[in-house]
């Protein structure tokens, strides 16, 4: 990922973090418990437009389990930068790490 790219999600966390209440451990946990929250979202959304519910029928399009899957990916950024400030570090390390140990021998 690149710097604007952080530099965006730090903008996010700044402007969550001025507009919340709660404590910085509960902000934490919380947000790291919101990517349980949109991956649900992600299998809702599967469900929906492989149409395995029989109630909903295809609810939803592989175009919008797309969205959901950015949301996840964007919501688990989020978390990192709140628990860390060095989170573009931390996510290319251990993208790195990775890449590394599925790379051909």
């Amino acid at each position: 990922m690149d710097d604007e790219t952080w530099e965006t999600i730090g903008r996010l966390v700044k402007r969550l973090d001025e507009h919340g209440t709660a404590s910085p451990e509960t902000v934490r946990l919380l947000r790291i418990l919101k990517i349980g929250e949109e991956a649900g979202e992600v299998a809702e959304a599967v469900h929906g437009a492989m149409g395995s519910n029989p109630r909903k029928g295809h609810s939803h399009t592989w175009e919008d389990v797309q969205k959901e899957l950015c949301d996840v990916v964007l919501t688990a950024m989020v978390a990192l930068r709140t628990i860390t400030p060095d989170a573009q570090r931390v996510f290319r390390e251990n993208l790195e790490r990775v890449a590394a140990r599925d790379a051909p021998r």
